[in-house]
């Protein structure tokens, strides 16, 4: 089976080899066998699944099912596919009665290799009459069920309509199943196993790391302007996605990008479908364009020239952190993960935990993945290393982070978390009810405003015992104590501060808190400088000489006509790494362009000579 998987990986695709563990898991697919693949976004997961599909096909095994979540997603795929000469075909909304009805009967007769579908639909009595026809006659071959993360409810998409997809291994046990996700820690992993009944499948883990991607985390000052010093400053005129937590936020922040003069377009569930296609098409197929979402955006989006991902708030979990920065670098290049965060982020998604309707060991769950999520926020150490151990992987420091590129200084702020949750017993105690941060870090620091003389909070015991505290110093410690529940905001009463179970350990000195000196340094202090892009970590290339740019600019303006033509994405009629082995190699002949990456035998025929004639003008 190997030579037959290569072989379909070398003409149809137009790759030479399989990249880690691609072979082992395409032969065991294609032999039969139920498969779980973790790997990560960029990793070439979809491979694992289409060659397999072909391969089955070509062996008279028939139609290949492939559950997908979004309909974009299914568009670019099955359009990527017909580029490189396989009958691939989705099933689904845009599809009007009579392009459904071909596609059905096409179907029925197992003229498609692959056929891409939402899980809702998959679960429908039409689509299982269809799957039962073609099974009874042993024409169904394969299932692939993408995003697998979705059927756990401990991960950060979960979409119940997922749980139903039980039933194919239950009708239809003898055909095969590969399940696919890049973004899975053990207990979804395990959910996963158990919700989809894979229990015998083999498990194929791929390494997480991400090399080309430089993560940096910053502690929100002035959010706005720290974001826009970022893309200024480092990526200008390139391609990104801005994550925002609520749609408000979206619309505010991409038109004060928008005024800054960046090509910004905001994309959220409010707004009119048409609207959120336009803009995710622009994006898609236009280059430098930066959009500024909520979560509903991104999953599935292969554009692999996004050189960042900014995080303007704090996602709920490392799993949804990795998923979404995971979308930057796509193409190995080198791509930014920016975070900045505050006090209120941890409020808020601590907030959400504790008043959702859910059962108290599933609260447990997430608040332990939003304290996994914090410690990486306030960490001192590599922020690679960390985020790897969250799935289990080992590593050492990597060198391109934030952390290793310029490490921080760490302090001891267990005296002053011990001052701070006495501050806030003392002061209920004394008054009987409940106050919010910015009060009690004033009676700490022994501030004499209108409100602590208002109460007569100069007599607290502690009333600035913490005066050579600052209050950024004080907030990074609030941080800490809200997301590790040694101390309350409630919500009801004004976001006053609480104490919890968890704060006496904290007030013993048992528990030690060691935080990042950086989040409070002095204005004057000069900043580390990090390494240029020039220097960080990226595929080895060779790099183009002045006639070798010229005609790879001009390989770039054919293939978005064609792009145009086709209403595809540009990548999906040839990526760039592509463009660029064409443009150093210069062919004269069809047989210059045989072996080239991405250059499989259906482009080769069908843009060959488009190519060559392009080469010659350039």
């Amino acid at each position: 089976m190997s030579e037959v998987t290569r072989s379909i990986l070398r003409e149809t695709f137009g790759y030479a080899q399989f990249r880690g563990q691609q072979q082992a898991i395409v032969d065991h697919v294609a032999e039969g066998g139920d498969a779980l693949v973790l790997m990560p976004t960029g990793g070439g997961k979809s491979l694992c699944y289409q060659i397999p599909a072909i391969a089955r096909q070509n062996a008279g095994q028939g139609v290949t099912v492939v559950v997908s979540p979004l309909i974009a997603l299914m568009h670019d795929q099955v359009g990527a596919l017909l580029e490189a000469g396989v009958d691939a075909a989705y099933l689904n909304s845009t599809l009007d009665w009579a392009a459904t009805q071909d596609l059905e009967r096409r179907l029925a007769r197992a003229e498609v290799t692959l056929v891409y579908a939402a899980p809702e639909r998959v679960v429908t009595p039409r689509f299982l009459e269809l799957l039962d026809g073609l099974a009874a006659r042993g024409k169904l071959a394969l299932f692939a069920i993408d995003e697998a993360h979705c059927v756990s409810q401990w991960g950060h998409d979960f979409r119940p309509e997922y749980r139903q997809l039980t039933l194919l291994h239950e009708r239809y046990p003898g055909v095969p199943r590969i399940a696919l996700t890049a973004t899975a820690d053990a207990l979804t992993r395990a959910d996963i196993v158990e919700r989809l009944q894979l229990e015998e499948a083999c498990q194929f883990v791929s390494s997480f790391d991400r090399p080309n991607i430089r993560y940096a985390i910053a502690e929100k000052k002035e959010p706005m302007a720290q974001l826009l010093r970022f893309i200024e400053g480092e990526h200008a005129g390139e391609a990104g996605v801005v994550y925002c937590q609520s749609r408000k936020r979206v619309e505010e922040v991409a038109a004060s990008l928008q005024g800054a003069g960046v090509n910004a377009l905001p994309y959220h569930a409010g707004l009119d479908v048409a609207v959120r296609q336009k803009h995710q098409d622009r994006f898609l197929r236009e280059d430098g364009i930066v959009v500024v979402a909520t979560i509903a955006f991104g999953m599935g989006i292969d554009k692999p020239d996004v050189r960042f991902v900014a995080h303007l708030d704090m996602p709920k979990n490392i799993e949804g952190y990795y998923q979404e920065t995971g979308r930057a670098g796509r193409d190995g290049e080198a791509a930014d993960a920016w975070m900045a965060y505050g006090l209120q982020d941890v409020v808020n998604q601590r907030r959400m935990i504790d008043e959702s309707p859910a059962d108290e060991e599933f609260k447990q769950v997430m608040r332990g993945k939003l304290d996994a999520l914090l410690a990486l926020a306030e960490a001192t150490d590599c922020r690679r290393v960390r985020l790897l151990r969250y799935f289990g992987e080992a590593s050492s420091a990597c060198g391109n982070c934030d952390n290793c590129l310029s490490p921080p200084e760490v302090w001891d702020a267990t005296d002053a978390a011990r001052k701070l949750l006495s501050t806030v017993y003392r002061v209920q105690q004394q008054s009987g009810i409940g106050f919010g941060a910015g009060h009690i870090m004033d009676i700490l620091r022994g501030k004499v405003t209108e409100k602590v003389k208002q109460f007569q909070h100069e007599k607290v015991s502690t009333f600035g015992i913490g005066a050579e505290l600052s209050e950024a110093q004080l907030r990074s410690v609030l941080r800490q104590l809200v997301a590790t529940g040694a101390i309350a905001v409630n919500a009801e009463r004004f976001n006053t501060l609480q104490l919890t179970d968890g704060s006496r350990a904290v007030l013993k000195g048992e528990v030690p808190v060691r935080l990042r000196e950086s989040a409070s340094a002095p204005a004057g202090r000069k900043p580390r400088t990090s390494k240029p892009r020039s220097e960080r970590v990226a595929p080895a290339a060779a790099p183009l000489d002045a006639p070798g740019q010229a005609l790879f600019a001009a390989l770039k303006s054919w293939r978005a006509e064609v792009a145009k033509t086709h209403n595809l994405p540009a990548y999906v009629i040839f990526h760039d790494a592509t463009l660029a082995a064409i443009a150093q190699r210069a062919p004269h002949t069809l047989d210059d362009l045989q072996g080239i990456s991405g250059m499989g035998a259906t482009k080769l025929e069908k843009y060959g000579e488009d190519v060559l004639r392009v080469c010659q003008q350039g």
